[in-house]
């Protein structure tokens, strides 16, 4: 077995009657590939509902794992939570220090912020910071003046200063999916996960869903109905595409394979399992994938979605058919000797891949950065 450096994540979801991710009109999100408009579900909406996800698999559940905050009002509704019976001369200049410090110089003005992820030893360090210089003015709004500016000389554009040796900066979030911070770039953090926008397999299945609200307590005589509106529904067979930088992911973590491990385990749950769904209540969005392939290799990742530039019909079994055809293909020009699991609904074999249950291939991963360490070692 090649040394897992990186594991793809490959899965189809079925979704019916549902509007997923919505563009800036209200609409499905689309993507024109081979020829054909296809639905399409952002890699933004789905990290989002799978950091967010409130599952037993969430990975906030993980041991060890750190908060992280994305806003742009984390000063005032995290760092200084704990100050509300300081007096407004002293936390004025302090609060603007703060701002500045974190967003940048125009940091005071909240249009102007960047919403950006700060981790809770990010925060902790802030708020005992704010707490110490309010100690320091004694009440004094003038001398709270001084001490925030010259605190701010020490600060200013320097985020990575206030999380230097921890070992989760921008807690787990930031370790997964990274941060980036426009006023101060040393406090960036590369991403270990990459993941692709999820397309249909098939040409776009959408149509105009007209409703209305009707008045329980309106008259005999009243007519028609309260409200009418419209709204797009889609249905679809989506492939989605995940690739995670194992070593990436282990230094993110401070060199921690077992805390990887967990994350990797969880996170295939998740991709599994949570959907990405918006109007919950009138379209009941919720799915499981039928097709989950994962590779571990130690050469260049690839994504399979060459094997739907030409749309197939939409269902699982042919998508699973045209999915191995490509990769049979792919083994046979580049021969890179990846290591696979795949879970399937479809009764069909994929190319060097070893069949199982979800709780199969999440046991698999969970050993790949343990796997990678002792081989380094």
């Amino acid at each position: 077995m090649p040394d897992p450096r990186f594991l793809q994540i490959h899965f189809l979801a079925p979704y019916t009657a549902a509007l997923l991710n919505r563009d800036d009109a209200g609409l499905a999100k689309r993507l024109p590939y081979g020829g054909t408009l296809r639905t399409r579900v952002s890699s933004q909406c789905l990290k989002r509902h799978w950091r967010l996800a409130d599952d037993p698999h969430a990975l906030s559940r993980i041991a060890g794992a750190t908060d992280a905050f994305r806003s742009r009002e984390t000063i005032d509704r995290k760092v200084l939570a704990d100050l509300t019976e300081v007096d407004e001369a002293v936390l004025k200049p302090i609060r603007e220090a703060l701002l500045v410090a974190v967003y940048g110089d125009k940091g005071a003005d909240k249009k102007s912020r960047q919403t950006l992820l700060l981790g809770e030893v990010e925060v902790a360090y802030l708020a005992t910071e704010a707490k110490r210089l309010a100690a320091e003015a004694a009440g004094d709004g003038k001398a709270a003046q001084e001490i925030a500016k010259d605190w701010l000389k020490t600060h200013k554009a320097n985020l990575k200063a206030l999380s230097e040796g921890a070992r989760m900066p921008g807690g787990l979030t930031g370790a997964l999916f990274g941060r980036m911070v426009t006023s101060d770039p040393r406090a960036n953090i590369d991403a270990p996960v990459h993941v692709a926008h999820a397309f249909t397999v098939h040409a776009e299945e959408a149509e105009s869903d007209y409703f209305i609200a009707a008045d329980d307590l309106a008259r005999e005589e009243d007519t028609g109905a309260d409200t009418i509106q419209e709204t797009e529904l889609t249905s679809g067979l989506f492939y989605g595409y995940v690739v995670v930088d194992i070593p990436g992911l282990i230094a993110n973590l401070g060199g921690d394979a077992a805390l990887a491990g967990e994350v990797l385990h969880n996170l295939l749950y998740l991709i599994a399992e949570v959907s990405p769904g918006a109007k919950l209540g009138s379209t009941a969005p919720y799915s499981r994938a039928s097709f989950l392939l994962v590779e571990a290799g130690d050469r260049q990742p690839r994504t399979l979605a060459e094997a739907f530039r030409d749309a197939c019909a939409a269902s699982t079994a042919p998508a699973v058919a045209q999915l191995t055809a490509h990769l049979a293909a792919l083994d046979a020009a580049y021969a890179t000797g990846e290591t696979r699991r795949v879970m399937t609904l479809a009764n069909a074999d994929v190319p060097g891949a070893e069949r199982g249950s979800l709780a199969d291939l999440a046991g698999f991963v969970r050993t790949l950065p343990a796997q990678l360490s002792e081989s380094a070692a």
